[in-house]
C-alpha cells in the first residue's frame, strides 16, 4: 500500500529549516572571549610549568582555541607571556609603590616606614610568587625578549633611594640607590626560597616576617647613622 505523504505548510517548513540551522552552526566566539580564553590558560600554565616548560599547543588546548588562533593573536610565546605575566606583574608593583612607599613629605618615622615596607613587601612577594617564579624563569631561558626589566621596580628603587636621601641627606655610609636594592633582594630571597632556607620546625610564617624586618630595620639604621635603638625618626 503506497504511503500518503503529509503536506506541510510554507510556515512550517520555514520553521523547521531555522530549527535545523540553529543546530547545525554552533555559537561563533568573540575576539574578547578568545583572547580571556587564552590569557587564563597561559596564565595558568605558565605559573605551573614556567616559561621554558610551557607550551603554546598545551595553552591553546586549554583555552579551546587553535594554535594558529593563538599565534594570530599575540605573535609568539613571548609576546603571550608578556600579556598574561610581566604586564600584570608591573600593574601589581605599581599598585604596591602607590600604597606603600609613602610620599617624602607624609612619611612617618623611619623605624615604622621601614617596617611597613618590610611587611608589606613579604606579603606582595608571596601573593605573586608564580608570577615572580615564571618571570625568573624567562630571565634565564630567552633573555632579553621575554622580559627587559620592570619598569615598576626601577620606579620603586628610585623613589625609595630618594626618599631615604631626602630623610638623611649626607649621613649614610652606603649610598641608598644600593641600600634599598639590597633590601629588596633580601626580601625577595627569604620569600621565594623559604622552603630551602627555613626547614619545617624552624619558625612559624609570622616568626620569619619579623625576623626578616629586624634584619633589614637594623641595616638600613645602621646605614643611616643610628645606633640599634637609636634615632628613631
Amino acid at each position: 500500500m503506497e504511503k500518503k505523504r503529509v503536506a506541510t505548510s510554507g510556515p512550517a517548513k520555514a520553521a523547521g529549516r531555522r530549527r535545523r540551522a540553529v543546530v547545525a552552526k554552533p555559537k561563533r566566539r568573540s575576539r574578547d572571549d578568545i583572547l580571556q580564553r587564552i590569557v587564563a590558560a597561559a596564565c595558568s600554565e605558565f605559573k605551573l610549568s614556567g616559561f621554558a616548560g610551557a607550551t603554546t599547543a598545551v595553552i591553546a588546548r586549554k583555552a579551546g582555541v587553535t594554535e594558529a588562533q593563538l599565534f594570530r593573536y599575540f605573535g609568539s610565546k613571548s609576546n603571550l607571556f608578556r600579556e598574561t605575566i610581566f604586564k600584570p606583574l608591573d600593574q601589581h608593583f605599581l599598585r604596591f609603590i602607590n600604597t606603600h612607599l609613602p610620599d617624602i613629605r607624609d612619611a612617618a618615622s623611619n623605624v615604622e616606614m621601614t617596617d611597613l615596607y618590610a611587611t608589606e613587601l613579604q606579603r606582595f612577594i608571596r601573593e605573586h610568587s608564580g608570577m615572580l617564579a615564571s618571570l625568573m624563569m624567562a630571565q634565564t631561558y630567552e633573555a632579553g625578549s621575554a622580559s627587559t626589566g620592570i619598569n615598576s621596580l626601577h620606579t620603586y628603587f628610585d623613589r625609595a633611594a630618594a626618599l631615604m636621601s631626602r630623610r638623611v641627606r649626607d649621613r649614610v655610609k652606603v649610598d641608598p640607590r644600593l641600600t634599598v636594592r639590597v633590601a629588596f633582594v633580601t626580601v625577595l630571597a627569604n620569600v621565594m626560597f623559604k622552603d630551602w632556607i627555613f626547614p619545617a620546625g624552624l619558625a612559624s610564617e609570622s616568626q620569619i616576617t619579623a625576623a626578616v624586618n629586624d634584619f633589614i630595620k637594623e641595616g638600613v639604621h645602621s646605614n643611616l647613622g643610628f645606633g640599634s635603638g637609636k634615632g628613631a625618626t
